[in-house]
């Protein structure tokens, strides 16, 4: 805000300290009506806002070791995409890499081995193991050129070790957002919402905080979220509708991720975002869209502190004639 003021009025775009501290005051005593003063949340929820952001940056931390380790093991070793379980990152591909990191030290070892590693790493379906074990003799390794295989082993191991030891600080993450959610007055609020869960319910608190006076409408949390959208609009024919650029992107984040999460959960919202995309709206568009009607929602119940009831909002849908509510009524299939 200082910078544009500032270039308002200097159009050589000097810039000093001194000038852009009388540029704040002047901001302050002569627009003071257009600013809205920065209410700070308890110090639960600031500290549940850290955790959740910090949790966030693990999991894309733990995405791109992941996709480092997938890439590692395809170049010498991809039958372990297989044998290690779906996820690499979880205890049982972590361990099971650590332990037989390529393919002829896995083959050297006894089935029995094998078959108490899975058993002790809760994979106990008799038939998926011993398929696995019968598959293990027959495999050909990839690559046998230890100036491929042997820089590519260590690596293995090394981003083995690391995703495990980020799967324990993961875990102390959310042992303690579970702890600090709990205790929060509105937890019951965002736990009501169809598709929130464990991870997104404690995101929607801290997105909307614990000041009532913060948001005086939806309008206010919609458009500092970066949700809702910005017009542009100069003579008779231009006119341009985009997405908010200026926004903090992991509330904005939140809302778009809960959006998707919903249309899991929530009839209602599986219509919607299926109507918008019918209308030829790309599926970012649409997604925002669908937060921006569930943030009116959600505004209403923080705003009152009443949980979510689907009984009541699609009864309200019915009252107001919306087609939503008809197309419901005609037996839309049940949310997967």
């Amino acid at each position: 805000m200082a910078a544009r003021y500032r270039q308002a009025f200097k159009t050589s775009r000097a810039k000093d300290d001194p000038t852009d501290a009388q540029i704040c005051l002047e901001l302050v005593l002569h627009h003071r009506e257009k600013l809205t003063p920065w209410l700070a949340n308890d110090g639960a929820t600031r500290e549940l806002s850290r955790l959740l952001e910090a949790r966030r940056s693990l999991i894309d931390l733990r995405t791109l070791l992941s996709n480092m380790l997938r890439d590692a093991l395809k170049s010498f070793y991809p039958q372990a995409l297989v044998l290690a379980g779906q996820d690499l990152f979880a205890p049982l591909g972590c361990q099971f890499l650590l332990r037989w990191p390529s393919l002829p030290e896995l083959q050297k070892a006894r089935k029995e081995s094998v078959r108490k590693f899975y058993y002790a790493h809760n994979c106990r379906r008799m038939d998926a193991i011993e398929k696995r074990l019968g598959a293990i003799g027959q495999m050909i390794p990839l690559c046998c050129d230890p100036a491929v295989v042997e820089p590519a082993r260590i690596q293995v191991k090394m981003l083995a070790r690391q995703l495990l030891q980020l799967c324990r600080a993961l875990q102390q993450y959310d042992d303690k957002i579970e702890q600090l959610f709990s205790l929060t007055n509105d937890a019951a609020i965002w736990k009501s919402f169809p598709g929130a869960g464990p991870t997104l319910a404690p995101r929607l608190a801290c997105a909307f905080g614990t000041q009532h006076s913060r948001y005086q409408s939806a309008t206010a949390i919609q458009q500092y979220s970066g949700i809702a959208p910005v017009i542009e609009k100069s003579g008779k024919n231009q006119h341009w509708v985009h997405r908010r650029w200026a926004r903090p992107h992991f509330t904005h984040q939140s809302f778009y991720e809960y959006a998707c999460q919903s249309a899991l959960h929530c009839d209602w919202a599986k219509l919607f975002l299926k109507e918008q995309i019918a209308r030829g709206k790309t599926y970012p568009t649409a997604v925002r869209a669908l937060a921006f009607k569930w943030q009116r929602i959600m505004f209403v119940c923080w705003r009152d502190r009443l949980p979510y009831d689907e009984t009541t909002y699609l009864q309200s849908l019915k009252r107001r004639g919306s087609h939503l509510a008809h197309k419901l009524t005609q037996g839309l299939p049940k949310a997967a």
